[in-house]
């Protein structure tokens, strides 16, 4: 047994998004998301669920909020819904939807836990979606209204924002697997989606310290690692596309001012094209304060030619798997924080999302989530690990405080250290609560 022990500054929190924990979708001038649209879609949600009601968080907030008090974290990340606060996407801002916002704001600074506002977690205004969404480059000039607003309204109040989450999902995973809102199948699309979400990322940095905002203000991507099932060059050149499909693609523009050569040129090879217009690279590449990530799994990886979108296959050497079925590879996370590391340099570093899926139902008030706090212990060693080799990490949030709508899954899949009865709305807290609070009094566990 070994003592994993964290700094006494330590940024201990949790993390949800808007559309997963609200409800609330048709009350206090709330307009639909593509998120709406697309679960009322056959077949595009597990059980045709929704976000209608959701956790009710809208109607709830205090008492979840008294829930992260006993729980101790001192941060929250949480999303703002743009269709609650601008129905349209652009005109009129909606008093009473950034007024539940207000509230929320300063209930949780009256509990002693910093905000972390992410601006823009999928619940695109359906009225924008409907005028070409972000394919369309009136939608980036659209989010920079939009995040003024925030920003003019919680200046002094949040010290932390995010301006997107997870862009691969919004622009790859959504519109050229299909498997998210709005559900399309077109890498060009895709491709230009991708640059427009990281085009808005910048122009929105650009305008917080334009306004002279104080705080800081990054972005939130989503990474996993494949590791080379060999040395053979193949391979590793394999797994490098794998990675760099939501890494570098993400990461080298807005630290770089540029595109990978390697993925572009593999991506112009399948015909994907898209537009850049001068000036661009340079509002990308716009300096950020701090960076969000989301990391939750991984694989090997070996070159098959043909096999996939990048001639690569992954390989199961035998890994356990959460119920969402995902390899459990803690090792890949210490990897994947020092890649970011040695590409990227010392940018100060929060992981606004790490978590487990694990569907445990309560026995007589008790939900006993053993993988999920199994799960933790060995993602945070190895996040102990990256710190010990020099990643400047300042936080982690786990995903999720609460289960909730878990987006194509709809509520099958259950990730919260918060227990939620979809019926009753109940919440029970989980082993996993009671372990994570015991950590974050402690500032240390034993593995």
């Amino acid at each position: 047994m070994a003592i994993i022990q964290f700094p006494k500054d330590f940024l201990w929190g949790a993390a949800t998004a808007s559309y997963q924990v609200e409800g609330a979708a048709n009350e206090d001038g709330r307009k639909p998301s593509i998120w709406d649209t697309f679960s009322r879609t056959p077949g595009k949600i597990k059980n045709g669920d929704h976000g209608d009601v959701a956790c009710d968080s809208y109607h709830r907030y205090e008492e979840d909020i008294e829930i992260m008090a006993d729980l101790g974290i001192n941060v929250y990340r949480f999303s703002v819904a743009w269709p609650r606060v601008i129905p349209d996407g652009v005109g009129e801002v909606n008093e009473r939807g950034l007024d539940f916002y207000r509230r929320f704001i300063d209930k949780l600074l009256d509990a002693g836990i910093e905000p972390i506002l992410t601006l823009y977690h999928w619940d695109l205004p359906q009225a924008l979606h409907d005028q070409g969404g972000w394919a369309n480059r009136a939608t980036v000039d659209a989010f920079v209204k939009y995040a003024e607003v925030l920003f003019k309204e919680f200046d002094g109040k949040v010290k932390y924002w995010l301006t997107i989450n997870e862009p691969w999902c919004v622009s790859f995973l959504s519109n050229f697997i299909g498997e998210h809102a709005p559900g399309n199948r077109d890498l060009n699309l895709a491709l230009q989606i991708s640059h427009h979400l990281l085009l808005a990322h910048g122009k929105t940095v650009q305008r917080f310290r334009e306004i002279g905002i104080s705080g800081k203000i990054g972005y939130a991507p989503n990474v996993e690692w494949k590791e080379p099932f060999s040395n053979r060059k193949e391979d590793i050149e394999a797994s490098r596309r794998e990675v760099g499909f939501l890494l570098d693609w993400f990461f080298d523009p807005v630290f770089k001012g540029q595109y990978p050569k390697f993925l572009v040129d593999w991506f112009n090879e399948k015909g994907g094209t898209f537009e850049i217009k001068e000036g661009d690279m340079e509002i990308i590449n716009e300096r950020i304060d701090f960076l969000g990530i989301n990391f939750y799994t991984g694989s090997y990886s070996r070159y098959k030619k043909g096999h996939g979108f990048f001639d690569s296959e992954n390989v199961d050497i035998g890994f356990a798997k959460t119920d969402i079925n995902w390899n459990i590879f803690p090792d890949g996370f210490y990897k994947v924080l020092l890649e970011i590391k040695n590409k990227y340099g010392d940018i100060p570093i929060v992981i606004t999302e790490n978590g487990a899926c694990y569907n445990n139902e309560p026995e007589f008030g008790r939900v006993k989530d053993t993988g999920r706090i199994k799960y933790f212990q060995s993602h945070l060693a190895s996040l102990r690990r990256a710190m010990d080799s020099g990643v400047n990490i300042k936080g982690y949030c786990v995903w999720s405080l609460l289960d909730n709508f878990e987006w194509a899954h709809g509520y099958s899949m259950r990730f919260g250290i918060v227990h939620v009865d979809f019926r009753t709305l109940d919440r029970t807290k989980k082993d996993s609560f009671y372990w994570y609070k015991q950590l974050i009094r402690n500032g240390w566990y034993e593995y």
